[in-house]
């Protein structure tokens, strides 16, 4: 997951935006990222919008890429 972490850290503000855009549920309060913290903002990205671990993992990566 580390490749993961260093995706989510190097885009993090173009991230956000557009998951607001996709996902209207989330809020700022729900997407605050702190480094090293990326398994619980994954997980309240997932209890959110009720979407997989795996989706929104294969979102990061597609965004990254």
């Amino acid at each position: 997951m580390s490749a993961l972490k260093d995706k989510i850290k190097g885009n993090w503000n173009l991230m956000k935006g557009k998951l607001k855009e996709e996902y209207a549920e989330l809020t700022d309060n729900d997407l605050v990222y702190e480094e090293g913290q990326e398994d619980q903002l994954i997980g309240m990205i997932q209890k959110k919008t009720g979407q997989t671990k795996e989706a929104i993992e294969d979102w990061v990566n597609k965004f990254s890429n």
